[in-house]
């Protein structure tokens, strides 16, 4: 413990502990709160029941492969962007020296040993595989739900039971649209990580920001009113 003390003080500790138990306390109660009614992704799951609902009514279904497609779009570009954001952190792990030597213009700016450094790195890296995993992940029920929707016969001509195939559909969009809220959750919680560069303190105010902020547009915000009335 006296040996990692040298790398890493109690401040720095704190602040990291912080960062990962605030985003898994946050990730559990937004898991516990997703079955409600009073946040965003609850009330859109309702939409997309309605969506499968009328799709499977509709003759053509050009309307809803267009609309699939158009989600795919995003959430491509959110992976592969994810991939050179990636690439770019594990170039910085050698570059402690010249990044140490910009930070140092900051005000307030606390010195960082090279094992810190590569630890921040470290950190981001991780948190945007994750996310890279959590897009991609998204990305492929996107695709199952396309064959989904071509699979399903007309409904003057299908033989299922038409409330059950509304509910596949609808919980098979819903497991996408999730995975891709906790990819986006991700990228807030990277972007809040970026403070670590400059202050263990700023970190751990930084993080309580995300925090905040996602939990005013997840549960608070005019789009959820909105959505509801």
């Amino acid at each position: 413990m006296d040996h990692f003390s040298q790398y890493m003080d109690w401040q720095d500790t704190a602040a990291l502990l912080y960062f990962i138990v605030g985003w898994i306390a946050y990730a559990r109660y937004s898991d516990h709160e997703s079955h409600s009614s009073n946040n965003l992704l609850a009330i859109t799951n309702r939409y997309r029941m309605l969506w499968m609902r009328e799709m499977i009514r509709r003759d053509n279904r050009s309307t809803d492969a267009i609309m699939v497609g158009n989600l795919q779009r995003s959430i491509s570009f959110f992976a592969n962007t994810t991939i050179f954001i990636i690439a770019g952190l594990v170039s910085l792990l050698g570059y402690h020296d010249r990044s140490a030597a910009i930070l140092g213009n900051i005000p307030f700016t606390k010195e960082s040993t090279p094992f810190l450094w590569e630890i921040k790195i470290l950190l981001l890296i991780i948190i945007f595989i994750y996310a890279f995993f959590k897009y991609t992940w998204s990305l492929r029920q996107y695709n199952y739900t396309g064959i989904f929707i071509c699979a399903v016969p007309p409904h003057d001509e299908c033989h299922e039971d038409l409330e059950a195939l509304t509910t596949k559909g609808s919980n098979l969009v819903a497991n996408a649209a999730t995975h891709f809220n906790n990819g986006l959750r991700a990228y807030y919680f990277g972007l809040g990580a970026l403070a670590w560069f400059v202050h263990p303190l700023l970190f751990i105010l930084s993080t309580t920001l995300v925090i905040y902020v996602t939990h005013r547009r997840e549960y608070r915000s005019a789009t959820l009113r909105n959505l509801s009335q």
